[in-house]
């Protein structure tokens, strides 16, 4: 009996990632540090230091940590009302 093998389509997560292999096995880290820099020199002169003053107090905090809080905070507030 023989097993026939099934042709699927690549996602387009599979696509991407191997895209992005590809582009790092041939150009290298320092490819990514050139264009960091561009588009890190367009962000400041679109947005000036204001924007970055902002996101350095905002740190390495994750989006998730920053809604716990809030939920905290909110909490707080709800339990000091009642």
């Amino acid at each position: 009996m023989a097993i026939e093998s099934e042709e699927r389509k690549m996602t387009r997560q599979e696509a991407g990632r191997k895209g992005g292999e590809k582009v790092a096995r041939e150009r290298g880290p320092e490819f990514y540090r050139q264009i960091g820099k561009k588009g890190g020199e367009k962000v400041a002169k679109q947005r000036g230091s204001k924007f970055y003053r902002e996101i350095g107090r905002k740190g390495g905090e994750s989006r998730g940590n920053r809604l716990s809080r809030m939920r905290g905070v909110a909490r707080r507030q709800n339990k000091s009302t009642e």
